[in-house]
């Protein structure tokens, strides 16, 4: 798989559907998700644009340098990134820590931005969500893959969907015990610094906010604030659903986002892409 060098490290990435010159949207991942959970949007999505999938430095198989990581950093790698691929402007796109990723990237480099679509994210971390995340935070310092998976299980998922997929969430458990805690330990470091929402205002591309009805991680009020403070934007709660939207349910998750970026696919003032 190939890697870029970016302000000084090496990021994995993955690109589908690269023929042709349609757009390109690019998917960031959650904190402790890697390029490999976007299975069930790669095949969707790639029909229809050109995709861009990458690990953020500390995250699996990019880079893990030393601390501290800023969200400002992980803007800066996207678009060198982009750089290096030779994009200009893409729909930028993110789930959880990927969500806050797309939303300092829009801030950060509007003009490199098509459209924006951020789920189960936050842009201020409250009193409940930073109690959460500190007991992750806890369980990386410890070095506990078996604590932290179960604390992660325990908030991401409704639990209609772990109930009827046991299967899955028994083969998950292994894949934690391969985390570099030290990066992870930063990755969370680096959410609890979160502060967006006075920012917001100055996002004006367009934006489609989708959150859980479920989420329990990062619930969704935290959604509408971020809906109600970037001007226009839309917003999207999908019923019976928790935190892990686009593993827990692809269908809609596909459907939200391949309607939106249709809709501005394509849009002659935001220039060429390449």
């Amino acid at each position: 798989m190939p890697r870029a060098r970016v302000n000084g490290v090496e990021l994995h990435y993955e690109t589908h559907g690269w023929n042709g010159d349609a757009d390109v949207v690019v998917l960031s991942n959650g904190v402790l998700m890697s390029t490999a959970s976007w299975a069930y949007q790669v095949p969707a999505l790639s029909r229809r644009f050109r995709l861009l999938l990458y690990d953020a430095r500390g995250m699996w198989r990019s880079d893990h340098p030393p601390g501290p990581y800023a969200m400002e950093l992980h803007a800066s790698d996207l678009a060198a990134l982009l750089d290096a691929v030779g994009v200009k402007a893409a729909h930028i796109a993110g789930i959880s820590y990927g969500g806050e990723i797309s939303l300092q990237f829009a801030l950060g480099y509007p003009e490199r931005t098509r459209s924006l679509f951020v789920a189960s994210a936050v842009s201020e971390v409250g009193p409940l969500v930073r109690a959460a995340i500190e007991t992750w935070l806890s369980a990386a310092e410890s070095e506990d893959p078996d604590l932290l998976y179960r604390l992660v299980l325990a908030t991401s998922f409704s639990e209609r969907w772990v109930a009827a997929h046991q299967e899955e969430v028994e083969q998950a458990r292994s894949r934690y015990a391969a985390l570099d805690f030290r990066a992870v330990a930063e990755l969370f470091r680096c959410f609890l610094r979160l502060d967006l929402t006075p920012q917001l205002h100055r996002i004006k591309v367009p934006t489609l906010v989708v959150v859980g009805e479920e989420d329990v991680i990062k619930p969704r009020g935290y959604a509408a604030i971020i809906a109600r403070e970037i001007p226009g934007a839309e917003f999207l709660m999908i019923p019976g659903a928790g935190h892990a939207l686009c593993l827990e349910r692809p269908a809609e998750f596909n459907t939200a986002l391949l309607g939106f970026v249709a809709k501005h696919a394509g849009r002659a003032n935001q220039g060429a892409d390449r």
